[in-house]
């Protein structure tokens, strides 16, 4: 029985029964000792040099990648071929990871927004406990839109016909929302006041990352003129819920 083994991109061997090798296109024979040493070098380092990583790791080192690639060159960009020379794996890894680039693309976005919201929530709850600020909550929404291309991303998606694209943003931000405000979450009566909030919230900073310098600029405002309404909007807030206590 033969089985064969793949030396460099012009030549493949065989091994027969006895365990010598023979070049398929060439009529010489190769000692073991002679097979090793024309294995040594660049190829054979290749083969045993790149490191395997679990499933888990590999989808976590691949969103890294495409957060990266998101922020220096925009949504366009990430796709699973960009993702995978950035990492040094195949095309057909990520493939089997996301299924397709608006696949990675949407896992992206749900990487965002999981941890952006994580840390609007720490925020929020410093803010009620006095130790934080609103500005720190309303420039990690802000920021998340727009420094770290959450905007752009969604933006895109949706155009190139990724029509549930916003979908895992709206979930993680719906989630985050029902954490904060825990009594509006279960009796949803007329005082949905965080709820409208943080609706208002996200749309101040989705536009702001999209038309918001150009629209300021226009207008004769700052360029932080949204940041600043926004965190005047969640001083009101917190002032509210500390009146309620």
């Amino acid at each position: 029985m033969f089985t064969y083994t793949y030396v460099n991109s012009t030549t493949y061997i065989n091994v027969n029964s006895s365990n010598t090798p023979v070049f398929l296109f060439a009529s010489c024979r190769l000692t073991r000792s002679s097979l090793t040493d024309g294995l040594k070098g660049t190829d054979t380092k290749t083969m045993t040099g790149r490191k395997r990583l679990t499933p888990e790791e590999s989808r976590r080192s691949a969103l890294k990648a495409a957060r990266a690639l998101l922020i220096e060159t925009g949504p366009q960009s990430v796709t699973l071929k960009a993702v995978a020379t950035r990492i040094g794996r195949t095309h057909a890894n990520l493939l089997h990871h996301f299924g397709s680039a608006s696949g990675l693309q949407k896992e992206l976005a749900l990487h965002l927004s999981e941890t952006v919201c994580e840390s609007i929530k720490h925020a929020v709850e410093a803010s009620r406990a006095g130790m934080g600020s609103p500005r720190e909550v309303v420039d990690l929404a802000f920021d998340a839109f727009d420094k770290e291309g959450a905007g752009a991303l969604a933006s895109w998606m949706i155009l190139t016909g990724n029509e549930d694209a916003l979908t895992p943003i709206v979930e993680t931000i719906h989630q985050l929302v029902d954490e904060i405000a825990p009594e509006e979450a279960i009796d949803h009566g007329d005082a949905m006041r965080v709820h409208e909030e943080t609706l208002a919230l996200v749309l101040m900073a989705m536009g702001d990352a999209l038309i918001g310098s150009a629209l300021s600029r226009s207008l004769g405002l700052p360029e932080t003129a949204a940041r600043d309404r926004a965190e005047r909007m969640l001083e009101r807030s917190i002032s509210l819920f500390h009146q309620q206590d």
